[in-house]
């Protein structure tokens, strides 16, 4: 930390070549009242630069504002996410690791959007592994086991809203755990399940209030002209390294739109003059062979900024290229960058290039295309032939 703070106290911060952790450092080495304009700054810098970052580490830097009432920026930005992505908290590696103020502010919310059962399974999880000496088998638990973990979760239970759990989910996940509940509670909660008329004496807390989503007009503009909502979900879970795909109501990312080459342009020119130095973003493309008219769609995602300075390769660990399933590609294809240093090559003579051949744009109105070589391969595998000629292009920025 004193790093951070010789290099804030130096009186020039260059946040160009940080990642979001170096930039999070700072923020917190930053944390005194005589810097809260660069803390303000720091915090903006990190919100529109490095989202996919804070997703990532997200339990800890929702654990780390609730800590610190001065990062209020990134409270909102926390604050914004768990409305409608509890998951990036509930599901992180770290979620055991939050302090109990942080759980209790997050599961008395009355707009959490998740499910009431899955938020009891959440809490008993978190319960369990603040005491280590508790059996892995609760078939094996003792009644001091069960008062331990009651214990544990004294000022957690009373914000459950179990009246709004189901007799099913009740029966299979709350009944093995009924001795950490009041009695009283658990002989009304299991008298409503058999007679829900019958007359209980516990506070009935109100549902959460879980929000539908509105459908877009169809008079609305397209998502993308190369693209569909369920693309963008899809390439979302790759950003987020999850195993099964998000749904289009949960993508938690945001796609703006950068560059749209039949708006702006097919040229090399466009490229760098709408995204030289712009981070997080993913670009596409539609592309058709030479000696068919079968149409793909491909296309890379780049977490750091496209530099034109560059003139040369670029190191990254964490970009990757793909193909998109569409009505006649039955499958999708993703391929992580393997060697690193070459992850991408920034040179003003092309547009977006990943790796050598990998996946290079020729960008020149209309004699541009895609190349695609396994000559020199620094990702995974190939995603298409190749070469293929270039039939539309867009770019988006990830929020």
């Amino acid at each position: 930390m004193d790093q951070q703070k010789e290099y804030i106290y130096g009186g020039f911060v260059s946040l160009e070549n940080l990642n979001g952790q170096s930039v999070f450092d700072l923020v917190q080495a930053a944390d005194e009242p005589l810097l809260g304009e660069l803390v303000e700054s720091l915090e903006t810098h990190l919100i529109e630069n490095n989202a996919h970052w804070l997703r990532s580490h997200f339990a800890n830097i929702y654990k780390t504002c609730t800590q610190n009432n001065r990062f209020k920026e990134l409270q909102k930005w926390c604050d914004n996410i768990l409305v409608k992505y509890p998951n990036l908290v509930f599901d992180s590696e770290d979620f055991t690791s939050l302090k109990e103020h942080a759980l209790i502010s997050l599961i008395k919310r009355d707009d959490l959007q998740m499910e009431e059962i899955k938020i009891w399974n959440h809490v008993i999880e978190w319960g369990i592994a603040q005491n280590s000496t508790l059996p892995s088998d609760i078939e094996n638990w003792s009644y001091e086991n069960f008062i331990t973990l009651k214990t544990t979760l004294q000022n957690c239970l009373p914000l459950i809203r179990y009246f709004q759990v189901s007799g099913d989910d009740v029966a299979k996940y709350i009944l093995p755990y009924s001795l950490i509940l009041e009695k009283n509670l658990w002989k009304d909660l299991a008298s409503k399940n058999m007679s829900p008329n019958h007359q209980i004496s516990s506070t009935i807390l109100p549902p959460r209030i879980i929000s539908v989503p509105v459908l877009p007009s169809r008079s609305t503009e397209p998502f993308s002209t190369v693209i569909n909502e369920e693309h963008a979900a899809e390439i979302a879970s790759w950003i987020d390294k999850k195993a099964n795909s998000y749904n289009t109501t949960d993508n938690p990312y945001e796609f703006k739109l950068l560059l749209r080459g039949s708006r702006d342009g097919f040229t090399r020119e466009a490229f760098w003059n709408l995204c030289n130095l712009q981070a997080n973003t993913v670009t596409v493309s539609n592309v058709k062979g030479p000696n068919n008219n079968l149409e793909k769609i491909i296309g890379g995602y780049n977490p750091i900024a496209w530099d034109s300075s560059v003139n040369g390769y670029s190191s990254c660990q964490e970009s990757f290229i793909f193909s998109l399933k569409n009505g006649v590609v039955p499958n999708s294809i993703l391929s992580r960058v393997k060697q690193q240093q070459y992850a991408f090559c920034f040179k003003v003579d092309r547009g977006a290039c990943f790796g050598g051949c990998d996946l290079r744009m020729f960008c020149d109105g209309d004699n541009s295309s895609c190349f695609v070589s396994r000559a020199f391969p620094f990702y995974e595998k190939s995603i298409c032939d190749n070469q293929n000629y270039l039939i539309s292009e867009s770019v988006y920025k990830i929020a």
